[in-house]
């Protein structure tokens, strides 16, 4: 049995869960992996046969995604080409977290295509959503790669087909304590709006891990590094609480870990309106804005937040390869 893997490779989210399931899935098949949109910091040692541009997206310095350099950085013609020449058919099964290449490639030839991923969440009725749904970005999502069936992943098992977090086993294997300092992961702001938002709280150290910068600096109370997973999975380990955008991987290790949470979605982000929601549902603070109501609702989180108990998210990485190859071999037909 072959199988194609097709991974998105903007942010380290989709990687990391990857990474985890590569092994399960090998002990199945044959499988080739590709990744679109290679901006990403982890150390990926799996084979990956085809790396494509995909529809990536630069973080901006303001909250939300550079439009412009995500524009500029496009090549549609590529793009086409990636999609016309990627031989889908070639596979038992093709398998996209939410990578455009496969996906596309797929319906263009009628090729079934299962979605993993915790995107497709979004698409499930029983998942929590804001009362006033944005339609042009719940169809972005819903179309930037589009699959016959979806199997996500979530906070909690919300609907059908949904599994919790896959935890990374680095993460897994961390025994976390409380050194007194804040990690932040705020990638779409630079470090200049973070260091004059944080520096409001000179009682207090933060750790930054910044896509901006190249070398590590100290600015008052805040020190600013570089990406790096191993220092970032220490960072983690050691620290008294995360303050992150309202992505899914590092809530969710935050979560496992017992931290500290606040998170800011990025403007303009539906997927992080969505995860913000339903993160408030389970009592973790949002803060909507980092420079207009970030110092006060920063300062009420630090103050009256409390530490989280530890979220016991099983070790599921088996138990999902199980669920798709019971429910999804053999799909290789048109919808």
């Amino acid at each position: 049995m072959k199988i194609l893997y097709g991974i998105q490779g903007t942010g380290n989210g989709h990687l990391s869960r990857a990474i985890e399931l590569i092994p399960h899935f090998q002990k199945e098949a044959e499988v080739d992996i590709l990744i679109s949109g290679l901006h990403h910091d982890l150390e990926f040692h799996h084979p990956v046969k085809y790396k494509k541009q995909g529809l990536g997206f630069f973080f901006g310095k303001n909250g939300g995604i550079d439009i412009w350099k995500t524009i500029r950085k496009f090549n549609v013609i590529r793009f086409i080409r990636d999609i016309r020449t990627l031989p889908v058919e070639d596979y038992d099964l093709v398998i996209s977290d939410f990578e455009p290449v496969t996906s596309w490639a797929c319906k263009l030839r009628k090729v079934f295509c299962l979605g993993l991923s915790h995107q497709s969440a979004m698409l499930n009725s029983r998942t929590p959503m804001p009362e006033k749904i944005e339609f042009l970005g719940y169809q972005v999502l819903k179309n930037y790669a589009p699959c016959n069936h979806n199997v996500s992943f979530h906070f909690k098992e919300y609907g059908h087909n949904m599994f919790t977090p896959v935890i990374r086993r680095e993460i897994r294997l961390l025994e976390p304590e409380n050194n007194g300092y804040y990690l932040v992961y705020l990638p779409a702001y630079s470090d200049e709006k973070l260091i004059s938002v944080l520096s409001h709280f000179p009682n207090c150290k933060w750790v930054v891990f910044s896509k901006h910068s190249k070398s590590k600096y100290i600015s008052e109370n805040v020190e600013i590094n570089p990406v790096n997973g191993e220092a970032f999975i220490k960072g983690l380990k050691d620290c008294a609480g995360v303050l992150c955008g309202a992505g899914f991987e590092t809530p969710a290790e935050s979560l496992f870990l017992g931290k500290k949470l606040a998170v800011i979605p990025m403007k303009n982000q539906f997927e992080q309106v969505c995860n913000a929601h339903a993160l408030k549902e389970l009592g973790i603070p949002v803060i909507e804005d980092l420079e207009a109501d970030g110092p006060a609702k920063i300062k009420e989180w630090i103050n009256g937040g409390k530490t989280m108990d530890k979220v016991n998210y099983p070790d599921n990485a088996r138990s999902v390869i199980e669920f798709l190859m019971h429910h999804y071999t053999g799909q290789q037909k048109p919808d």
